[in-house]
């Protein structure tokens, strides 16, 4: 009788630093390496637990003095798209959205290269290399896909590509109970379309057409204006102590219909 087992993940922390979210505080990680056959399992199991991909790393907040950051994932079968995101949706209605397999292209990094330098010009990624870019979108033992957002023209659907100009990207995990939005980034000359919404609205979607339950949005983080945007998507879900609850939403926000 075989008794060998499979061995467990081993979890690390890292040293305090200072919270790029919220001044005056310090945060923590706990983190774990996903490699080998296990690691789509793994992504799963952790992703439903509060955990964030980032390569073949998966991470969480673990904060002395600091609950802030909330996993967020939205109820995709019961998802309907408020006024204001329906305007979106018609005013993007000449995107398309293509998935392929995760590789990199110099018009990707280009496209992001744009992003960065015009919306986070001192965040932790701003001096990305092409081959940091490279590293975040290959580096991954899970389902990931690469979807690009591409202005709709002529003679697009011939041979399944769409050829139009890049205008957004999404690098999403797909796991056994919905998509996980690793990292999006748009071409800022386009901001007047709402892109990131766009891109959250064509994942659940995607979701929807395949049955999955949930489109995982990553960590909001309550006081960090940047971040509400997530709570916007209703219904959802957020991770507390006694396990995934019901967000009641943020006051004020458009009725669907």
């Amino acid at each position: 009788m075989n008794t060998h087992t499979a061995p467990s993940p081993q979890f690390y922390l890292t040293a305090p630093a200072a919270c790029p979210y919220l001044p005056h505080e310090m945060e923590r990680k706990v983190f774990t390496h996903m490699v080998g056959e296990r690691a789509p399992e793994l992504n799963d199991l952790l992703t439903q637990g509060g955990f964030r991909r980032s390569q073949n790393i998966a991470y969480r907040p673990a904060c002395e003095s600091c609950r802030a950051c909330v996993s967020v994932r939205i109820v995709a079968g019961e998802f309907k798209p408020t006024r204001s995101m329906k305007r979106v949706l018609a005013e993007n209605s000449d995107v398309v959205s293509t998935e392929y397999p995760a590789e990199p292209s110099s018009e990707q990094y280009a496209l992001f290269r744009r992003y960065l330098d015009n919306r986070h010009q001192k965040g932790g990624m701003s001096d990305m290399s092409v081959l940091d870019y490279a590293m975040m979108v290959e580096d991954t033992h899970v389902n990931t896909k690469i979807i690009e957002y591409r202005l709709r023209i002529e003679g697009d659907g011939i041979a399944g590509r769409a050829n139009g100009p890049l205008i957004g990207a999404a690098l999403t995990d797909k796991m056994g109970d919905g998509l996980s939005m690793v990292y999006s980034y748009f071409d800022p000359a386009f901001s007047d379309r709402s892109l990131g919404t766009f891109m959250i609205l064509d994942h659940i979607r995607k979701a929807q057409d395949r049955g999955l339950p949930h489109v995982y949005l990553g960590y909001w983080v309550k006081g960090s204006r940047k971040m509400d945007y997530k709570t916007k998507f209703l219904p959802q879900e957020h991770l507390m102590a006694r396990g995934w609850e019901r967000y009641a939403g943020p006051a004020g926000e458009d009725a669907a219909g």
